[in-house]
């Protein structure tokens, strides 16, 4: 039984309480930008941004363990774990598009979309440790959909005209 945890196990560098504290944070932080478009009814809400941020937080503390294994020390080996980001990049933006509707004339859903975008790179942020980075982006992210909102032209056209407080369009 031993021998076939060692097979299947591989020690990390980092301590796992550290694993843990970073990716509650980026949850936590995470959590900050989906409950404000939860509460404008979005369909990414809570959820989706928690776990969009958790697992770019997941793939950039794996980035950093596999940059440091054992396994790679050969000089043969070439890891670039800028590509890692790129990747968690390119995999968030896919599921920001996906919200992001097109219809009547009327793109909707690009708020929700870029807080997505956002909440990756908060992931990101967290599990390669800057902490503070993360929290001044989700702080940022946050007042920029609460504090803009009345700028937007979403907002001006609803005190315009009655049937636009009904549509949802960000």
């Amino acid at each position: 039984m031993e021998e076939w945890w060692a097979g299947i196990y591989v020690a990390t560098e980092m301590p796992t309480m550290i694993f843990l504290g970073r990716l509650l944070v980026a949850g936590l932080l995470g959590a900050i930008i989906g409950i404000e478009r939860e509460s404008k009814a979005r369909a990414a809400g809570l959820r989706t941004h928690v776990l969009t941020s958790v697992a770019a937080a997941t793939f950039a503390m794996l980035t950093a363990e596999i940059v440091n294994s054992p396994m790679l020390q050969d000089d043969s080996v070439k890891v670039d774990p800028i590509r890692v980001i790129e990747a968690v990049t390119s995999g968030v933006a896919f599921l920001a598009a996906g919200a992001i509707i097109q219809g009547r004339g009327r793109v909707q859903g690009l708020t929700t979309g870029a807080g997505m975008w956002l909440a990756g790179a908060i992931g990101v942020a967290c599990g390669m440790g800057y902490l503070v980075i993360a929290a001044l982006a989700a702080g940022i992210g946050l007042a920029t959909m609460v504090g803009l909102n009345r700028f937007s032209h979403d907002a001006q056209e609803a005190q315009k005209s009655p049937e636009a407080n009904q549509k949802n369009s960000d």
